[in-house]
């Protein structure tokens, strides 16, 4: 697909263990790639529903009866469910991330290849963009992003510097970020040192973790007994977050014990970890960090 390539399309699906007459949501619709495939497996009384809050999106709208797409960020996931009538469903599909097709439009300033504008709003109606964030932060504020969400050692120096830069000059457009940081990118690493300043960057300007937390913490209450959770995360901040509320319920600290020392929580994992094999990463290198974790509503 041009908009998008869906990665580890088959599994996340199968993952959903599909009932021709089940609920669906696919909560990153995209190019739509994935949910093509799950209303291929649907039957005539299945329903799907996708969610995206980018309007590039819209204009992949599957024409189906059975299919309904909500223009909205899925951290609102149970809110606009209930106003289509639906409180319980039998699967969720995630594919976090960005989409090829927002990599691959430069004035929308997300990627590290191509100059464009400092953007990188998933929605385009947000108030803040990246511009705002690298004119306005205050240099502590720089750097604890750079440090929570990038994982970059040197966080504290790269604030100063964009702090000491933009007050010289206007720092507007990707290109212009990577001029002001040279002196953090040499040629061996530059493309893995730009990719995590550009992520927490990202990161903060889409409040991507906290809509993440938002919409896992929504799950339990939404899936039918024995219901799927398919999520498929890039990187390590994400998949962490999913794998933890798969296993205790929670983000941060344990889970309570009964007086067995039993822990109640309210997802099962199901199978192990699935990653890309070489074959796809080769036809697809956006796909060599993507992780599939898989989860159950318990009994």
């Amino acid at each position: 697909m041009k908009y998008h390539s869906p990665v580890l399309l088959k599994e996340s699906v199968d993952a959903l263990a599909i009932k021709e007459d089940g609920i669906y949501i696919d909560v990153t619709f995209g190019g739509g790639g994935h949910s093509r495939e799950i209303l291929n497996r649907l039957g005539t009384s299945g329903r799907l529903f996708g969610f995206d809050q980018d309007p590039d999106a819209l204009e992949n709208t599957i024409e189906d009866t059975r299919f309904t797409l909500i223009p909205e960020n899925f951290r609102y996931i149970a809110r606009f469910l209930r106003f289509h009538g639906i409180k319980k469903v039998d699967g969720i599909l995630a594919d976090l991330g960005v989409s090829s097709h927002q990599f691959d439009e430069a004035e929308r300033g997300f990627s590290t290849r191509f100059d464009g504008d400092l953007d990188m709003r998933m929605n385009q109606k947000s108030k803040i963009s990246a511009k705002e964030i690298i004119s306005n932060y205050s240099e502590e504020k720089l750097a604890e992003i750079l440090f929570l969400y990038g994982e970059l050692r040197n966080s504290r120096n790269i604030a100063k510097t964009i702090v000491e830069k933009r007050e010289e000059e206007k720092i507007e457009t990707s290109f212009q970020l990577k001029a002001a940081l040279q002196q953090y990118l040499p040629n061996a690493v530059e493309h893995k040192i730009l990719a995590q300043i550009f992520q927490a960057i990202r990161i903060e300007v889409n409040e991507e973790l906290e809509v993440l937390k938002e919409f896992l913490l929504q799950t339990p209450n939404l899936l039918k007994e024995e219901g799927r959770l398919s999520v498929i995360s890039y990187h390590s901040l994400e998949d962490r977050l999913v794998k933890r509320f798969i296993r205790t319920g929670l983000f941060i600290g344990e889970p309570e014990k009964d007086f067995f020392g039993n822990i109640e929580v309210p997802m099962q994992k199901v199978g192990k970890l699935i990653v890309p094999d070489v074959k796809e990463v080769k036809i697809n290198n956006r796909a060599r960090s993507a992780k599939l974790r898989i989860a159950t509503l318990k009994k």
